[in-house]
């Protein structure tokens, strides 16, 4: 299981943006970032600086993996015949823990994550408790019956800040969803701008 290294709304903070569009993210008050140097004016970034920023916040997004993880992906990305950009995104969607939290089963990336490492989920009737198990399209992810009803799943169900994505076939009555496809970058309901290409950039040049 991957360590949190930072609270989850410090990577909101630092870039600026309400990363998950959640609504008690500190950035809907405060846009600057954190500390008492958070206000001043921001210098101009290098473009070393936005490849950085676009790695971090997209890194940050899948629950703050380790740069030993978000490498890993990236390599397969490039290996993979393709757009890497779009093959990045799709390696990440296709993560149990982020098909779990696209599903409506829970309420935060973090909170999918440790909801699959508990043990509560199962893939085709297989229990998996690997967060970055990948899943393939046709596979059915369902919420283990004694699981079902946890006061978390029937609060993330109630959300009405996000939908589930049309590449996951959700139904919430049984707790079951199926990954009919492997997303594009477009097709995913990021609440905030992701730059793929510029991540791409970032480990081609460093």
């Amino acid at each position: 299981m991957t360590k949190r290294t930072s609270a989850k709304y410090k990577l909101d903070r630092r870039m600026g943006e309400n990363i998950w569009g959640r609504p008690k993210s500190p950035v809907n008050r405060r846009e600057y970032g954190p500390g008492q140097h958070g206000q001043r004016r921001k210098a101009k970034i290098s473009d070393f600086g936005l490849q950085l920023r676009a790695k971090q916040k997209l890194k940050g997004y899948y629950g703050d993996l380790t740069e030993k993880q978000f490498k890993r992906v990236y390599i397969e990305a490039a290996r993979v015949k393709g757009d890497t950009g779009e093959n990045l995104i799709g390696l990440l969607e296709r993560r149990l823990d982020a098909v779990v939290y696209r599903a409506k089963f829970v309420v935060t990336m973090f909170a999918a994550r440790q909801f699959v490492n508990h043990g509560h989920v199962t893939v085709n009737g297989q229990r998996v408790n690997i967060p970055s198990y990948r899943v393939k399209e046709g596979d059915v992810i369902e919420v283990r019956d004694r699981s079902k009803q946890l006061a978390v799943l029937l609060e993330a169900v109630q959300l009405a800040e996000r939908d589930v994505p049309d590449y996951i076939d959700a139904d919430h009555s049984k707790m079951k969803a199926t990954f009919v496809r492997t997303p594009g970058l477009t097709d995913v309901p990021y609440a905030v701008v992701m730059e793929p290409n510029l991540v791409i950039e970032f480990y081609a040049q460093n």
